[in-house]
């Protein structure tokens, strides 16, 4: 925990206007040529092959100009089983997705669904390799990533409007090239059906975590005709992360939470944070709140919650969590780190990514007014988290979108969809899942797991529903509405390699996670 942290939350959420007009199908694209990836994506998954897919920059002017997206595979295992492909997105927006198909083999995907399957990943565009964007943002800057800080008072809500504001007004300045009116949540909806395509595919299934599930909504409400088996996991309840779904980081948090005080609480003599959940609660209160006042090098209290955020995210931070609540307590053991230059942050693309997408994807207010009432309502309703939830970002002043309507839901496709939610999640509360399984009507099942943590197929470790995620993209058996018990695994064994794999991959490639220079 030091200044030069950077907590990066990947999800995707909320609210259908109006339906976007799908277009786009096919088009010039021709087949995918394989080869080697560039050098960092092989590095790090070295058995994936990578390609490249040309794409329209604005559907609506499919002639003019034209953009590259980086896709990646790993082919079937067992061609006389394969039944197509299945699209892969990580979460985000703003997440890269080339290494996809290599987290999931390393993680443990069952063998059936990579004989079934050709995996493939891709980054999206605006991101990565796929005609990036940039805001510029640098290190010495100290932006503080994709949740908005905590707003102690009214007048910390205006601070940070000022902030928000340098932001939108830093990112226009930066689109030299008119890129970041193009990425959204719809366009990169029209991309998959356009990589399918390449692809030589009549249909595609589709598996996406966090924001993957509001793309996946919305690419299956867009190309119900060429949609497979679709499996959105995590959810956020729609198309797009609009201001309503950013808000319920501060509900997910409070039923995230009581996972962690009763691990910390069973740990009293090593850890001292509390001996009951609720004194662990106090502690949080308590450590919050004299950062506030008195910042310790490298740490004020906004970061504080914001890591503590990010850390519910999977049982297995819970550890380096309390450790780092430790050196807050002890109030001598953080130390500062070195002051960081002018040089461009390493966030800088997924920041901007995320910013390109969100703000394009929906309406947020402008009124400075509305978020300072919504900031009031939520420090009361949501006191561990809701005052930061609610705050102000640079959406409210954004210019460059949104180009057209957020995607509509459509619930008049087939049945096709498979959610996948968590009982407390932090990010991805389970309220998006029913919220979801509401719009889509007859053509979803939702899958409600008793776990505490953000992810679920194979990121999860709950065999009951890895058991029905399977059987789904093999078989094709979509289950009734279902609710899975948590599994027989406890807290207690943090240590297994299973959990430090997922934690190694949610750190680095997450679900939508937490990034930590």
């Amino acid at each position: 925990m030091r200044r030069g942290l950077a907590l990066a939350v990947a999800l995707g959420l909320t609210g259908s206007l109006a339906a976007a007009p799908a277009v786009a199908v096919g088009g010039d694209t021709g087949p995918v040529e394989w080869g080697a990836c560039p050098a960092p994506i092989a590095a790090a998954a070295p058995e994936v092959q990578c390609g490249t897919v040309t794409v329209p920059l604005d559907y609506q002017e499919p002639d003019g100009t034209q953009i590259d997206l980086t896709v990646s595979r790993i082919p079937s295992t067992n061609p006389q089983k394969r039944r197509g492909v299945l699209l892969l997105n990580p979460g985000g927006p703003g997440g890269s997705g080339l290494t996809m198909p290599h987290d999931l083999v390393s993680l443990g995907v069952p063998a059936g669904v990579t004989d079934a399957y050709d995996l493939i990943g891709m980054d999206p565009r605006g991101v990565g390799y796929s005609a990036r964007v940039d805001c510029g943002f640098t290190n010495e800057q100290g932006y503080p990533g994709n949740v908005p800080p905590w707003a102690e008072d009214d007048a910390a809500v205006l601070e940070q409007a000022a902030a928000a504001r340098a932001v939108a007004e830093q990112c226009a300045a930066h689109d030299t090239d008119g890129r970041m009116a193009h990425i959204s949540t719809a366009n990169t909806a029209r991309d998959l059906d356009r990589i399918r395509a390449a692809l030589g595919e009549r249909k595609a299934s589709f598996l996406g975590y966090s924001y993957g599930s509001a793309l996946g909504a919305a690419y299956a409400s867009m190309f119900p005709r060429t949609t497979d088996r679709v499996i959105i996991d995590s959810n956020a309840g729609d198309t797009a992360l609009t201001r309503a779904g950013v808000r319920r980081f501060g509900l997910g948090f409070e039923q995230a939470f009581p996972g962690f005080a009763r691990w910390a609480a069973s740990r009293h003599t090593s850890y001292g944070l509390g001996r009951t959940p609720a004194q662990v609660r106090a502690t949080y209160f308590t450590l919050a709140e004299r950062l506030d006042k008195q910042p310790l090098p490298g740490v004020d209290g906004s970061l504080f919650r914001v890591n503590t955020f990010g850390a519910l995210y999977s049982e297995s931070s819970y550890p380096a969590l309390a450790r780092a609540w430790q050196q807050v307590k002890n109030a001598g053991a953080v130390t500062a780190g070195p002051q960081p230059a002018a040089t461009p942050s390493p966030y800088s693309n997924f920041y901007s990514a995320f910013l390109a997408v969100t703000c394009n994807d929906s309406e947020w207010p402008s009124n400075v007014g509305v978020y300072r009432r919504s900031v009031a309502q939520d420090r009361v309703k949501y006191p561990m988290f809701g005052a930061a939830a609610a705050n102000i970002n640079a959406c409210a002043f954004w210019s460059l979108g949104p180009g057209e309507p957020q995607v509509a839901v459509n619930d008049r496709g087939p049945a096709n969809v498979l959610i996948l939610q968590n009982r407390r999640d932090a990010g991805t509360p389970l309220r998006g899942g029913q919220i979801i399984r509401e719009k889509f009507a007859h053509r979803s099942r939702l899958v409600t797991v008793d776990e505490n943590q953000h992810g679920v197929y194979v990121f999860g470790d709950n065999p009951c529903a890895l058991d029905i995620g399977t059987a789904w993209l093999v078989d094709g058996v979509l289950p009734p509405d279902t609710n899975c018990a948590a599994s027989t695994r406890s807290g207690l064994n943090l240590d297994r390699e299973g959990e430090k794999r997922r934690a190694e991959t949610l750190r680095t490639r997450p679900l939508g996670t937490v990034t930590a220079s």
